[in-house]
C-alpha cells in the first residue's frame, strides 16, 4: 500500500517517510517545486541504509486535475497527506472524491478562513473581540474602511488577510496615522501580481506574549503535546524569530490551556488530526491568533520528536489511514532535551550567495544544528516576513530557556551573504 503527500512543509519528510515504511507502506511526494525539499531529501537519501524512501512526483500541484491523475497512477493508495495550510482544502476534497479517510472538507474550509474562525469563537463566547471583514467591503455599508475597523474591532487592532500564510500581509495598527498607512499599503498588494490571499479583514489586538499549543485530536477528543514560545520582530516587519519547546507553565495553567484548546478546536470543527494553535497569554487569560490544522511548521515537529522521544509523525500516519492515533494514549514523557531555533534573515533582498559563520557553529554549546531553507542562488525578494527566512539554528539544552540563549547565541554569528540587485 501506499500513502501519498500533497506537497508538505519544508521539513519532516524523512520522519514522514520512516513512520510510513514503520506501517508498512511506501510514501510518495506530490511537489511542483523538489528546491523545498532540498534538505530533507538531501538528508533521507540512503537512511537507515535504505535507499529512495521518498519517491517524488514531478506535477503543477496547483492543477488539481494533474494532481487527480498523478494519484491515479499510485498504486493502492490508502491515504493522502496534507501538512501544508496552501493545499488543506484541494487535500480534503481530493480525499473524499477518492473514498480515502481524511477530514471533513467543510471544516477545513472553515479553519482555511480566520475571519470565519474568528467569528465563530467569539459567537461561541471563545473569543474576547469578533473580525470584521474590510475588503471586499460589505453590501450595503457605507462607512470607509477605517471606519469599519474603528466600529468593528477598534484601535489597536490588527490587519491581516483570511488565508495567510507565513506572516505575510499582516499590519499591526496602533493610531489613525498607521491604520491609514496599512490600509493604503494591503491596496496596493492588493492591486499587484498575486493579489491578497483572501478579504483582508481587521480584529482586535492582543496585549501579551505568544505562543502555540501543539495538539492532536480523534474523533473530538484533544490531547495537547506541549506548548512552544515564540518571539516577534519589532514592527513594523511582522516575522516569527524564534521558538522554544517546552514551555514550563505551572501545572494548573498548563492544564487550563489544554482545556481552552480543546473548547476552541471543538467550536472550530476540528475533530481528527494535528492542530498548530497560536495564542496569546493575556491578562484575561489564553487569547487565540489563529488555528493551522496540521502539525507545526519549521522545526517545531522537530522538537517535539527530540523532547518526546517519538516519531510524532507515526500519528499523522495513523491519522491518514482512518485509525485512532496511538500517541493519543501513550505517556507523554519528556525524556529527550528541551530544543530551540531561530530563524536566520536576510537584511535586504538580493540573490543568496551563501552564509557566513556556519563553520563556527560547532564551537557553541547545545549540540547546535543548521537547517538551510534556501540555497546559494535563491532570489529572496521580502525580508518583511518568513519568506526571508534563508535557514535556521536549532540547539538543545535541558530546560526550553537555556535552549533558546544557545540557539540565540549561536545565530547572531550566522549571517546570509546577499548579492543585490545592483550588484552589491
Amino acid at each position: 500500500m501506499t500513502i501519498a503527500a500533497l506537497e508538505a512543509l519544508s521539513f519532516g519528510l524523512g520522519r514522514t517517510a520512516r513512520a510510513a515504511r514503520a506501517a508498512g507502506h511506501r510514501f510518495v511526494l506530490l511537489t511542483g517545486d523538489r528546491s523545498v525539499y532540498r534538505h530533507e531529501l538531501a538528508t533521507v537519501s540512503g537512511a537507515d541504509g535504505v535507499e529512495d524512501v521518498i519517491d517524488v512526483i514531478d506535477v503543477d500541484t496547483f492543477d488539481l486535475d494533474a494532481v487527480r491523475r498523478a494519484l491515479a497512477s499510485v498504486p493502492d493508495l490508502a491515504g493522502l497527506i496534507n501538512t501544508t495550510d496552501t493545499w488543506s482544502v484541494p487535500a480534503a476534497d481530493i480525499a473524499q472524491e477518492l473514498g480515502l479517510p481524511g477530514p471533513d472538507p467543510e471544516a477545513v474550509k472553515l479553519l482555511r478562513d480566520k475571519a470565519r474562525v474568528r467569528r465563530t469563537l467569539y459567537e461561541a463566547g471563545l473569543s474576547a473581540g469578533t473580525s470584521v471583514v474590510v475588503e471586499p467591503a460589505p453590501a450595503g455599508v457605507e462607512l470607509t474602511r477605517a471606519d469599519l475597523v474603528r466600529a468593528g474591532v477598534g484601535l489597536p487592532a490588527v490587519l491581516k488577510v483570511s488565508a495567510g500564510t507565513s506572516s505575510r500581509d499582516v499590519w499591526i495598527v496602533h493610531d489613525e496615522e498607521e491604520l491609514r498607512a496599512a490600509l493604503g499599503e494591503a491596496r496596493e498588494r492588493g492591486r499587484a501580481a498575486g493579489g491578497l490571499n483572501g478579504r483582508l479583514f481587521a480584529e482586535p489586538f492582543l496585549a501579551g506574549p505568544l505562543y502555540s499549543a501543539e495538539t492532536l485530536s480523534w474523533e473530538g477528543h484533544t490531547r495537547l503535546l506541549g506548548v512552544l514560545s515564540r518571539q516577534t520582530s519589532r514592527r513594523p516587519a511582522v516575522r516569527e524569530e524564534a521558538a522554544a519547546f517546552p514551555v514550563a507553565l505551572p501545572p494548573g495553567e498548563l492544564a487550563g490551556i489544554e482545556t481552552w484548546v480543546g473548547d476552541v478546536l471543538a467550536a472550530a470543527g476540528h475533530e481528527q488530526g494535528f492542530a498548530h494553535v497560536e495564542f496569546v497569554l493575556t491578562r484575561r487569560g489564553p487569547e487565540l491568533v489563529e488555528i493551522n490544522r496540521r502539525i507545526g511548521g519549521a522545526l517545531v515537529a522537530e522538537a517535539m520528536c527530540r523532547t518526546l522521544d517519538v516519531n510524532v509523525y507515526e500519528a499523522l500516519v495513523d491519522v491518514t489511514l482512518g485509525r485512532r492515533p496511538r500517541l493519543l494514549d501513550a505517556p507523554l514523557r519528556p525524556t529527550g532535551p528541551a530544543v530551540a531555533f531561530v530563524l536566520v534573515y536576510a537584511d535586504e533582498p538580493g540573490v543568496l550567495e551563501g552564509w557566513a559563520g556556519l563553520d563556527g557553529l560547532n564551537a557553541f554549546p547545545g549540540d547546535v544544528g543548521w537547517y538551510p531553507v534556501r540555497a546559494p542562488g535563491d532570489e529572496v525578494r521580502h525580508v518583511g516576513d518568513q519568506r526571508g527566512c534563508t535557514g535556521m539554528v536549532l540547539a538543545q539544552a535541558p530546560t526550553a530557556e537555556l535552549a533558546q540563549h544557545r540557539a540565540w547565541s549561536a545565530a547572531t554569528t550566522v549571517r546570509p551573504v546577499m548579492k543585490t540587485a545592483a550588484g552589491g
